[in-house]
């Protein structure tokens, strides 16, 4: 007689709460708050951290321990890294169309075309490492016996608001803050926060020092005021902000710690389009030392 087979008992469902990444760590809100992340289609999808106040202190202060280090770096080394980075993108392409195709909806086709395109625009950036030096750098012409030299050195903590393009964008503003020698409080799009999560897993297992980029999700409303106003905090990019008051309103707080404040784009940014050296150059300040010619 044939044994008879018991069917398989049904598993429960795994549900993922994503939660933040500071220094190089993904720790839980401090509130111990979430919300839910929900697709294209309006169904749930996940759970996401909801940052705090003490969530965005906790991730400057990372951001700050790792300036020293990131910023010392060889701009060779830290292009190698980058690339690196590259690669494990490449390692997770179908994750990231199947996240953005989620976020978005849409062909499956258009959601890997955008994942090319961000893989290759992190190349873009990572090329770029060793370059800036010479397009931004300059010997400049004096009368007297002195060589004059302007060299671009990294601004410090860069806040950044992530626009809501679930990779392509997220790439566009994270990449050429961090390959100039800047660390970065980057605020997550609210409603399309899992593509942004899935790339923080990869700089977590990368060679990224830890702190070089810490990702917050929740409400831009909630965390920004705290990102603008936070005294060590160099600079600002506000290009995800898109409710206008709110721009207004941080870029007054900036002002109070005297922030470089990249402002939210007046039109509707391609960013499928040559992305060019502005975003490299956009938190670098410019430094000049002069030395006397012989000595």
């Amino acid at each position: 007689m044939p044994t008879e087979q018991k069917a398989a008992p049904a598993r429960l469902a795994v549900r993922k709460t994503y939660k933040l990444f500071v220094g190089g760590k993904f720790p839980r809100s401090e509130s111990g708050r979430s919300y839910p992340v929900q697709g294209a289609d309006g169904e749930f999808v996940a759970n996401a951290a909801l940052a705090s106040r003490k969530d965005v202190r906790d991730a400057v202060v990372a951001a700050r321990k790792a300036f020293g280090g990131w910023s010392g770096a060889t701009a060779y080394n830290r292009g190698q890294i980058l690339y690196r980075i590259a690669e494990m993108l490449e390692g997770r392409h179908s994750q990231f169309a199947d996240e953005i195709r989620t976020a978005r909806g849409g062909t499956r086709s258009a959601a890997r075309a955008e994942v090319d395109a961000a893989i290759d625009r992190w190349v873009w950036y990572a090329g770029w490492s060793d370059k800036i030096a010479q397009v931004r750098g300059n010997a400049n012409p004096v009368a007297g016996p002195y060589f004059n030299l302007s060299a671009p050195e990294p601004t410090g903590v860069v806040g950044i608001v992530a626009p809501t393009e679930p990779l392509l964008g997220l790439v566009s503003v994270l990449a050429p803050a961090i390959v100039t020698g800047n660390t970065v409080v980057l605020l997550a799009s609210e409603t399309q926060p899992l593509p942004a999560i899935t790339l923080a897993e990869v700089l977590a297992t990368s060679d990224l020092p830890g702190g070089v980029v810490n990702l917050l999700t929740g409400k831009v409303a909630e965390t920004a005021p705290w990102l603008a106003g936070h005294a060590d905090v160099n600079a600002l990019d506000l290009t995800g902000v898109v409710d206008g008051d709110l721009a207004v309103e941080l870029e007054r707080t900036a002002a109070d710690t005297l922030k470089r404040v990249l402002r939210p784009p007046l039109a509707t940014v391609d960013w499928k389009a040559e992305p060019g050296t502005e975003r490299l150059t956009t938190f670098l300040e410019t430094k000049t030392v002069w030395h006397p010619r012989g000595a």
